[in-house]
């Protein structure tokens, strides 16, 4: 199945000035929300309580509220709907001192009144494991991008590498600033979902730089824009039928996977919605601006191709004894 047929070849590269401008204001302003607004640290890196309710009938989320309001464990405590009208999820910013202090007793009594129901989960972080969750899922993305930054180097050249590099801190910029506009609550599942967008955004790279690499081979073109252009036409297919594949299933997550899930998924969808844009608008162009040498690599891989040919001539040579 073809939704792009290769007759044609699209010119892609007549508008990388527009769309790198367009890259730069939508990192810029991303980080502009993440200095002035921040991040919505959850439970798991903030510290903190989560405790889920179940109802017997809908909850009555406004009198559940102001009955919590008048009690000083729950000052400032954040009270939603989860999944279901029935259930309930009560967010606090501290987490319980001792175990003496069980913030699930704590809740049964404060909302004795409010009708039939039961505590489902108690979810508590301190501050220290939250810091120290939160360095370690930093580290966890430095440490993926120096990898794969070694990895592309190592298949294709630095060039290649420093391009995959620009497009992936693009990626991770627009997602982490659409989590500070929408304040999305940032979990170890968001930390999960960051990195899954990593492999994702690299893999569509990689194999428009395949494409790439091949194209300079092949094509007789020795204009580099020429190259992308083409090669990028050849993936175009199978870029959008994955995109769309992996984001209308992320999408099915989003709105009918509950709010446990809601989180990962957002994330996941600017994710694939950038790292497809990326791909093509941001780490080809990339390669224009450093100054791609078609010529120069022809010239490499036909000395390459020489050397190899050149041994094995000599193992013919020595395994019919004539050297």
């Amino acid at each position: 199945m073809e939704f792009f047929k290769y007759t044609k070849t699209y010119d892609f590269m007549k508008m990388s000035k527009k769309t790198i401008f367009i890259s730069i204001v939508m990192v810029l302003t991303s980080y502009i929300l993440l200095f002035v607004d921040g991040l919505n640290y959850g439970v798991d890196f903030a510290g903190g309580t989560i405790v889920q309710v179940k109802y017997d009938s809908p909850a009555n989320i406004k009198e559940i509220r102001e009955t919590l309001k008048g009690d000083p464990l729950f000052k400032g405590a954040s009270i939603t709907e989860f999944g279901s009208p029935e259930e309930i999820i009560i967010r606090l910013s501290g987490s319980s001192q001792s175990i003496s202090n069980d913030v699930g007793d704590a809740t049964t009594k404060a909302l004795a009144g409010t009708g039939n129901f039961e505590i489902r989960r108690v979810d508590m972080v301190g501050p220290k494991v939250g810091n120290e969750l939160r360095e370690q899922g930093l580290m966890s993305l430095i440490l993926a991008t120096i990898g794969i930054l070694i990895y592309v180097a190592f298949r294709f050249e630095w060039r290649f590498a420093v391009a995959s590099i620009i497009a992936l801190v693009h990626d991770i910029s627009i997602a982490i600033g659409a989590l500070a506009l929408f304040q999305i609550p940032v979990n170890l599942d968001v930390l999960a979902a960051l990195l899954t967008i990593l492999g994702y955004s690299l893999n569509d790279t990689i194999i428009v730089f395949d494409r790439i690499r091949e194209g300079v081979v092949k094509i007789k073109s020795a204009i580099l824009s020429d190259v992308i252009n083409e090669s990028v036409t050849r993936t175009l297919s199978r870029t959008t039928l994955t995109s769309l594949t992996t984001f209308f299933v992320v999408l099915t997550l989003y709105f009918f996977g509950g709010e446990i899930i809601n989180a990962f998924a957002f994330t996941l969808l600017v994710g694939i919605i950038v790292g497809t844009y990326s791909s093509i608008f941001v780490a080809s162009p990339v390669l224009l601006l450093f100054g791609f040498d078609i010529k120069g690599y022809r010239a490499r891989l036909a000395e390459k191709a020489k050397r190899e040919a050149e041994k094995e001539k000599m193992r013919a040579q020595y395994e019919q004894g004539t050297v």
